[in-house]
């Protein structure tokens, strides 16, 4: 199937949406002091480990090679699961025009139309965040998954083996 080291990534990707978490919420507060240079340190903090996040999530889904976690059981969490997943994953895409859009204003300072696009972007960023975590915790804490290989994975695992057998006879 995979190689068991590669099982490090959703552990480490919900370590960084929980320091990214952290981070975002450290860096309201301090802007709600007025302390501008510690809330910029923050925000660039939580957009790097929301890079790093990301780089290792693609990594991660591409190693895997075709084995899949499907949540299956128990039946009544799906209902809780799906929903969380689906606007998770809904809002992650829209976030991260709209992190890059706040990020370069607030560097550049362009300070009102940051604060605009910062009172969307902030809850969206942590929704995501923090609903990244709890989507970690719930397909491999709480209700851990059976991990599956896709048909056309296994297809590709096992023809060359079938195709050689053939040769052989």
């Amino acid at each position: 199937m995979q190689d068991d080291w590669i099982m490090i990534f959703p552990p480490l990707n919900a370590a960084l949406n929980t320091l990214t978490t952290a981070l975002l919420v450290l860096g309201f507060a301090f802007i709600r002091k007025g302390n501008v240079e510690v809330h910029k340190r923050l925000m660039i903090s939580a957009f790097c480990t929301s890079a790093v996040f990301l780089a290792c999530y693609i990594t991660y889904h591409v190693l895997k090679d075709g084995v899949m976690t499907r949540f299956e059981e128990p039946v009544w969490a799906k209902y809780i699961y799906f929903p969380l997943l689906g606007s998770h994953t809904i809002l992650a895409i829209v976030a991260l025009p709209m992190i890059l859009l706040t990020m370069w204003r607030g560097i550049f300072r362009m300070d009102e139309k940051h604060r605009a696009i910062a009172r969307w972007t902030w809850p969206i960023w942590i929704y995501v965040s923090f609903t990244g975590v709890l989507v970690y915790l719930m397909l491999y804490q709480w209700f851990p998954q059976k991990k599956q290989a896709r048909p056309e994975a296994a297809a590709r695992i096992t023809a060359p083996a079938v195709s050689g057998l053939a040769k052989e006879g």
